[in-house]
């Protein structure tokens, strides 16, 4: 039952933190076609905030709840693309530790390959755009 609740505990820090401030990073920092300075340093910042309390997590643990299990699965995606938000991970070192060990996976390497993705960024960012202004 313990480490049933540690999942969801960390699986929640996804859902309701890294999630949704990270996507809104990734929206303004990356998508918004006008550049405002004031929301883009504010989820950025924010997380990188959330991106802190992992490292401190993962010092502790191997993974977030002490085994691999969802909440892993669910925050390896969006940390593993933090330089698309603009947020950094320097200094982190128990986080980048946790990304290296996810990325050696072998089933998360063939996952990663599904979809296709873009061969650039921009075709990437086009789609998105067309997205926000619907």
């Amino acid at each position: 039952a313990k480490g049933r609740s540690l999942v969801i505990q960390w699986l929640m820090l996804q859902m309701g933190g890294v999630g949704p401030m990270q996507g809104q990073a990734n929206g303004f920092f990356r998508y918004y076609p006008e550049k405002l300075p004031g929301p883009i340093e504010r989820y950025q910042h924010e997380t990188r905030r959330l991106y802190e309390v992992l490292n401190t997590r993962l010092a502790q643990v191997e993974y977030l709840a002490g085994d691999y299990s969802i909440a892993d699965i669910a925050t390896y995606p969006w940390v593993r693309i933090h330089d698309w938000a603009g947020v950094s991970v320097d200094g982190l070192p128990h986080l980048q530790r946790w990304m290296a060990a996810i990325a050696a996976r072998p089933a998360v390497q063939r996952g990663l390959l599904v979809p296709e993705q873009p061969a650039d960024a921009a075709s990437v960012v086009k789609v998105a755009q067309t997205m926000l202004t619907r």
